[in-house]
């Protein structure tokens, strides 16, 4: 008995040790390939962030180059593809990437401005750059976690989720903290055939159109469910869509006024002479002059172009100035800062004619209301780094919201200054009354701050996609260029060659009406865009709550 139960238990423990050897070896396996399949899930973020980078950069290209419009919306589709099936976090992460690299792309030159002008050394501009379009990129970032977390793969739901995402994201980077929607999405589609859109919608209601379409070339191929024939079908209304929307001629909801013959001075000053005391003599000369020679009934010229505050202009310059457009037939209006350092100081545009001198100061004024961060007013807790750069006059007052327009011989001119044709609501707001609503925008610019880059060919297609939200005509006096009349239905009648000095004569012919965008956005602003980019979402979250 004792042998018999010896060898028992040796079989036991035997039998034990085999368990525990297997259950280790069952352990490393699986340990195995969860380290394999934790590599190669890095692997696919890897390629799926240098994927999104890619689109991201290439998105922006549009911006400065409509022609390749159809770029845009491949770009969104290959961001809305990856998203389709990611994580929160890892749909936020894309969105992140891709958002990051379209700013950076598309705002690159903010990088000569503080360096090359500004003194800043060059890492930290680049920082800077970065930091901006990361910071920026947060909205898209909460915007596509948003859309992974309540999409509910169907197509009928997801699309226009998708859209509305977008949408919220490229609104909260044109609204929050005084707004920086340069190189949105829809300005792609200023010569694509999304732009019959724009005096419906404007350019965020555009984007918002782009996203979807985007969404849907994709739609079929996002969940296998889905039947073989859907992407096929997908593609096909995006076709159908596009090829429409090419067709329809843009209603006429604006009729003409009348006609200005206009002079556009192009200064051509490169930015480090812009405030140089050895040659600021020379360029004051070159402006009085020809503003007072001009043929044009109106003579316009850009930003800044007399660069001196009143108490550092001399009078012997401004009075002949004065009385030239007080007592003549013709009307000017250009820039120049206005107020004291003692007190503030404003950018302005100054405008003349017979009809001003009972004015105050015997001249029309106009001051900027959208100032832009850093270069003309230092956000809360950043002095620190505006003292970094050698940026002039860099604290401005701002001006009304809702200012008057420029009367000149039966047009109302409604001023805008730099990049405050960025945003169509707040010169929606001009529109609010109609009898006295503008027949003609002027921006008056200085974009001489970012060199010979995109910048110059991306803020004239900005203006271009005002005049088709509003139907009316933009005339652009520049410093550097580009100096243009652009009408009603968007074209470019007469432009100046960039980086050239002179003076561009062409006529520019006003309008009055109301397009629907001016209409609702003069009253409500960017509400409805915002009550419709959450429509897709309110959707998804009852139908889950119903499910729940």
């Amino acid at each position: 008995m004792p042998d018999i139960q010896k060898t028992n238990s040796t079989t036991r423990t035997t039998t034990r040790g085999g368990d525990t050897g297997k259950s280790a070896g069952r352990s490393a396996r699986a340990g195995a390939r969860r380290s394999k399949g934790t590599a190669i899930d890095r692997v696919f973020v890897g390629f799926d962030l240098a994927l999104v980078i890619l689109l991201g950069a290439l998105h922006a290209l549009p911006t400065a180059y409509p022609r390749f419009w159809w770029i845009q919306l491949l770009c969104a589709a290959g961001l809305a593809f990856r998203v389709s099936r990611a994580s929160v976090g890892r749909a936020a992460l894309l969105g992140f990437a891709f958002g990051t690299a379209w700013l950076c792309a598309g705002t690159w030159w903010l990088y000569i401005s503080m360096h090359r002008y500004g003194g800043l050394s060059a890492p930290l501009s680049a920082l800077a750059v970065f930091a901006l379009s990361a910071f920026l990129s947060l909205y898209l970032a909460a915007a596509m976690g948003l859309f992974a977390k309540f999409r509910r793969h169907a197509l009928w739901l997801d699309v226009p989720m998708f859209a509305g995402c977008w949408l919220l994201a490229e609104l909260a980077r044109g609204y929050v903290l005084t707004g920086f929607p340069w190189a949105a999405s829809g300005y792609a589609h200023v010569d694509s055939p999304l732009a019959a859109l724009a005096p419906v919608i404007g350019v965020y209601g555009i984007g918002a159109v782009a996203a979807g379409l985007s969404a849907l070339l994709v739609a079929g191929l996002r969940d296998r469910r889905q039947p073989g024939g859907v992407t096929a079908v997908c593609v096909a209304t995006v076709g159908v869509v596009l090829a429409g929307l090419t067709f329809i001629k843009l209603p006429g909801y604006t009729t003409a006024t009348g006609t200005l013959q206009l002079s556009l001075l192009q200064p051509n000053v490169p930015q480090n002479e812009k405030f140089a005391v050895e040659v600021l003599p020379q360029n004051l000369d070159w402006a009085a002059k020809n503003l007072m020679a001009a043929r044009g009934d109106l003579v316009i010229a850009p930003e800044t172009i007399v660069p001196l505050l009143p108490e550092q202009l001399p009078p012997e310059y401004w009075q002949p100035l004065l009385k030239h457009f007080q007592r003549g037939s013709q009307a000017a209006l250009f820039g120049r800062p206005l107020g004291s350092l003692e007190t503030s100081y404003t950018n302005s545009a100054v405008g003349i004619s017979r009809d001003t001198v009972k004015m105050d100061d015997g001249f029309f004024r106009y001051d900027k209301h959208h100032l832009v961060p850093f270069g003309e007013f230092i956000p809360t807790g950043f002095r620190w780094f505006t003292n970094l750069m050698n940026i002039p006059l860099g604290d401005f007052g701002r001006g009304p919201r809702v200012a008057p327009s420029f009367p000149v011989k039966g047009e109302r001119v409604a001023p805008n200054i730099c990049f405050e044709d960025l945003f169509g609501e707040e010169l929606a707001a001009r529109f609010a009354d109609e009898p006295v609503a503008p027949t003609v925008f002027a921006n008056l610019t200085n974009i001489g701050w970012f060199g010979d880059t995109i910048a110059v060919d991306q803020h004239l297609h900005i203006s271009r996609m005002r005049t088709l939200e509003f139907q009316r005509p933009m005339v652009r006096a520049t410093n550097t260029g580009t100096t243009a009349v652009i009408d009603y239905t968007g074209h470019v009648t007469q432009a100046m060659p960039t980086f050239t000095q002179g003076v561009l004569n062409a006529p520019v012919t006003g309008r009055t009406g109301l397009t629907p965008f001016a209409s609702w956005s003069s009253r409500f602003g960017l509400l409805p865009l915002l009550i419709v980019a959450l429509l897709p979402l309110l959707g998804a979250l009852v139908l889950r709550r119903a499910e729940d």
